[in-house]
């Protein structure tokens, strides 16, 4: 269940309807999990997400779109080139840190399979993937993502309630030394004058934070000490996403106050943490293949009030989203037989 279930409200703004990330019309979540047994005591437990700005194809029509590296230890593709000509092109993919390369290629392999003229009447693809370090539960040097799972991730995205906790890229990951994953969450912005209403959603995968660091008492909840053991520095992956007409610009100050709503759940974005924000938004699509010179697009002024609740609702979002990730992990075992209680398994 979510945190929200359990009696702990976040913040002051209204949610969406799902509370999730997918309460941004057009936004589609897929997961692959993966979870079987190896010889010598090892074990795969880890998976795939796919986050779709919308359910086109993402190459002819990109989004506006823009990161912020809260704390760099971390390994991506495609951030390069989102802060050069922010946009997205590609389906946003999350896996595990060994994974990246195998996710890189299925989600190659399946763009161009559906749009034929990249790398021939047109130019290359651009394709956008980051990643969390699993390896504490996951036996992650056998290597067990491969292409092929970037690519059921994508076919299984759906604009439904995302399916949180130990799933997909989530299903190896460990948070507060408890059991960490996939967490959504969103919220609801109405401008007075106009009545327009915008919508902004998060999708974490969470792998960050020692034991001690989380303020159980700020939640109200009973601290249950965990029985595992100190695990290494992990990383927080965020993805923003809002139907608000804003600029990649823009879109980078909504994911700096992502660090917020992290920093609100105990984290100090440690050494060895990789902490990323990609943020995208569906109001403004850009055609590839436009001929005009001009492009032309609505943003909302930066002095105009709205943009302080769309900063809230950011920071709102993404500690909600962390949250629920712990409220709906389950206890998960792994490698050399270590197990990772669920924070709410008790």
């Amino acid at each position: 269940m979510k945190i929200r279930e359990r009696g702990v409200t976040i913040g002051k703004l209204q949610t969406g309807e799902k509370n999730c990330i997918t309460d941004v019309e057009g936004v589609m979540v897929g997961h692959i999990t993966l979870e079987y047994p190896l010889d010598d005591d090892q074990y795969v437990c880890t998976g795939v997400t796919a986050v779709l700005p919308h359910g086109g194809n993402l190459f002819r029509e990109k989004v506006p779109a823009a990161s912020y590296v809260i704390n760099g230890f971390g390994k991506t593709t495609g951030l390069v080139q989102v802060e050069e000509l922010g946009v997205i092109e590609s389906p946003i993919m999350l896996t595990n840190t060994f994974g990246v390369p195998a996710v890189t290629q299925g989600t190659l392999e399946y763009i161009l399979r559906t749009t034929p003229e990249i790398g021939d009447t047109t130019g290359t693809v651009n394709i956008v993937a980051g990643e969390c370090n699993d390896g504490y539960l996951n036996s992650i040097r056998a290597l067990p993502v491969k292409p092929e799972h970037a690519i059921a991730a994508i076919q299984n995205a759906k604009p439904e309630k995302v399916e949180e906790g130990a799933v997909g890229a989530g299903k190896g990951m460990v948070c507060f030394g408890y059991k960490g994953g996939v967490g959504a969450s969103s919220r609801v912005i109405t401008e007075e004058q106009s009545t327009n209403e915008y919508k902004i959603g998060c999708l974490v995968v969470t792998n960050f934070g020692n034991r001690d660091e989380f303020p159980f008492n700020k939640y109200g909840l009973s601290e249950i000490p965990p029985k595992t053991k100190d695990t290494p520095d992990g990383s927080i992956m965020i993805i923003l996403a809002t139907d608000a007409p804003v600029s990649d610009r823009q879109l980078k100050r909504f994911a700096k106050r992502c660090g917020i709503g992290l920093g609100r759940t105990g984290s100090h974005f440690s050494n060895g943490s990789g902490d990323i924000v990609i943020a995208f938004s569906t109001a403004n699509k850009i055609l590839h293949g436009s001929s005009s010179m001009i492009e032309t697009a609505q943003f909302i002024r930066d002095d105009h009030p709205i943009m302080n609740q769309l900063f809230q609702a950011a920071a709102e979002a993404a500690e909600e989203a962390i949250l629920n990730s712990l409220s709906q992990a389950r206890t998960t075992k792994g490698r050399n037989g270590r197990v990772v209680e669920g924070m709410f398994s008790h």
